[in-house]
């Protein structure tokens, strides 16, 4: 155990105590500053280790690391070996800034060097080592006077009531070895605030200045920043909300912006809270632990009350990436779509949702996939958010101390090279698909075949996904799909397969090629079960009979048609391929059901 003591004299006694069965009582540290410990590698096994790791932090901006060995003795009595003698490293010194991660047992830290701010991150591990892993560059200005700690405790609440008189900087990271430094100065301004964010795994910061929804109370609070896995949530109580998108920070239109008299902006607690390890969030006032999470049903039910387009983006995606029951989460898309298929004006509701649920798909399962397929139908964004101005440059990357990586440290090293590449774009589209398709239907009509092993080979492969498809869905369907071979549709499909295929193992590596084979299967079938969902969905919604729209069409069946219309337009700008049912409705490239409308409304 240990713990800090203030004696009489003004000294700050820092004790290592052994309870029991000695009392063994060994004075760390008697001085005039403060001084915080924190004890390393906090999760171990049943039988303890043969040596205990503390980390003594000083306000005269050092830190060191004990060692302190243990023996075991008759039994389960564990004491001190020799009390007497504690070696000690010195870990980081003249820092002005330093965090604690306990779940992953970092220590981030600021240095001033020519008065430039470079932060500093260390690894420990449980084999006692630790290691430097990285520096970069922040721009940002720290005084060399300053001196502040994040997650090594609960400091005195005496200043929380007047946060905003403080900057705020914290460091998240998450599975996917992502790396971002959010920053907030100090307020000077009562109309507008502003705070930056680093995206190093991207190579890029943004800094954001919101507009406050009313200038009439003083802002006394400081801004909180949450780590929510592929999220970060900014917010000002009584103010505004942002959720910034980490993973696909580049477009605005994917992030949230929330301002002034929202009623998520009112529900958010207006104590102060500070982000600790993972998704932990620790309330300062009352001293209680929260898990923050996305609510997801809260956020379903947001996507239907929001009219702004840029708000339907966001939160679409937020949605997905929650990852909670995604067969249900697509239902209610799906249903939502339906009723508003013709209120979204700067993107198509059905391509940003079949690209965007296809890549959440397969995402968890592999890394580096967000390089390597669509995560939006959108490339642009040039819309305002209201309330927002957005300043976007490029940043220097941090600089690794050490050339073998493993877990985290391996997913961002991977995202560094990959920015200081600058490689093209290798997002997957189907622009070479397009061209070998027009080919292939140009040499049908023309006389001239490929061999017969090629084409073979290319519709073995749409069997593969229409078998992989309907493994996945034993019900009926109430759509004729699938019923009649489609050469055309089959055709695109199987060469989609051939040129993704071709995609992912050119630029994956270390993945098997049964693996990519698999999730090929996998992402085009789900493309393919997305708009057979989404067409049944039409289909029982206004009770119509299977298989069949009559010559004369209701007004149902009108608005079934409607939505038949508005999926071939998203798929055909695509190029992407429809599930097989009869040449005539899902021809790419020619599409009779716009003349259908004034001859017969069979689904033809």
């Amino acid at each position: 155990m240990s713990f800090n003591q203030n004696s009489t004299r003004s000294k700050c006694l820092t004790l290592l105590v052994e309870i029991h069965p000695v009392n063994n009582v060994k004075v760390l540290k008697a001085v005039d500053s403060s001084i915080w410990v924190q004890f390393l590698y906090p999760q171990v096994e049943s039988h303890p280790p043969p040596e205990n790791h503390l980390l003594l932090i000083s306000e005269e901006k050092y830190i060191e690391k004990f060692h302190i060995h243990v023996i075991q003795e008759d039994g389960n009595k564990v004491v001190l070996r020799d009390s007497g003698h504690l070696p000690r490293e010195r870990v980081a010194e003249d820092f002005v800034w330093a965090q604690w991660d306990m779940s992953e047992q970092r220590l981030y830290y600021i240095v001033l060097k020519k008065s430039r701010s470079i932060l500093k991150c260390i690894q420990f591990s449980a084999n006692e080592k630790f290691n430097l892993m990285f520096e970069a560059p922040l721009d940002i200005t720290l005084s060399a006077s300053g001196f502040e700690l994040v997650n090594f405790g609960c400091d005195d609440l005496q200043d929380q009531g007047n946060l905003s008189k403080h900057l705020t900087l914290c460091v998240f990271t998450n599975h996917t070895g992502s790396l971002c430094v959010c920053y907030s100065p100090k307020f000077d301004s009562w109309e507008k605030i502003t705070y930056s964010v680093f995206y190093f795994h991207k190579g890029h910061s943004k800094t954001f200045t919101a507009a406050l929804g009313s200038v009439d109370s003083l802002v006394t609070k400081g801004l909180t920043f949450l780590n929510l896995d592929y999220y970060v949530a900014v917010y000002l109580p009584g103010h505004f909300f942002h959720l910034l998108n980490i993973q696909h920070p580049d477009l605005i239109c994917h992030s949230l912006f929330l301002t002034g008299n929202n009623e998520v902006v009112d529900m958010l607690p207006h104590s102060p809270l500070q982000s600790l390890s993972g998704s932990l969030v620790l309330d300062w006032c009352s001293g209680k632990l929260y898990r923050a999470l996305l609510n997801q049903s809260y956020l379903l039910q947001f996507l239907w009350n929001t009219q702004l387009d840029c708000e339907k983006m966001a939160v679409l995606h937020c949605v997905l990436s929650c990852g909670r029951d995604p067969r249900f989460l697509e239902a209610k898309i799906i249903q939502w779509i339906s009723e508003n298929i013709s209120t979204c004006h700067s993107f198509d509701l059905i391509q940003e949702f079949i690209i965007a649920s296809s890549y959440w798909s397969i995402y968890p399962e592999t890394s580096n996939i967000d390089k390597l397929l669509p995560y939006s139908s959108v490339l642009t964004w040039n819309t305002e958010i209201p309330g927002i101005t957005l300043v976007t440059e490029e940043i220097t990357l941090p600089f690794m101390k050490v050339h073998s990586f493993k877990g985290y440290w391996e997913k961002l090293n991977s995202n560094l090279e990959y920015v200081k590449c600058s490689k093209p774009c290798l997002l997957y589209n189907n622009s070479m698909v397009k061209r070998e398709w027009h080919s292939l239907i140009s040499e049908e009509k023309t006389g001239r075949r490929r061999s017969m092993v090629y084409v073979r080979n290319i519709f073995d492969n749409a069997m593969k996904v229409i078998s992989n498809l309907e493994a996945r869905n034993l019900e009926p369907r109430l759509t004729p799909l699938f019923q009649e071979e489609d050469y055309h549709q089959r055709l695109l499909i199987g060469l989609m397969v051939s040129e993704l295929r071709e995609h992912l193992l050119r630029h994956l590596q270390g993945i098997g090629k049964k693996k990519i084979e698999q999730m090929v299967l996998d992402y085009i079938s789900k493309l393919l079960d997305l708009i057979c969902q989404i067409l049944e969905t039409s289909w029982r919604t206004h009770h119509l009979h299977p298989w069949v729209l009559h010559l004369r069409a209701s007004a149902a069946e009108f608005t079934v048609f409607h939505i038949m219309t508005r999926i071939l337009e998203a798929t055909m700008s695509l190029f992407l391929p429809l599930p097989p049912g009869r040449p005539e409705w899902s021809h790419p490239v020619v599409s009779p059901l716009t003349s259908a409308c004034g001859q017969s409304l069979h689904f033809i």
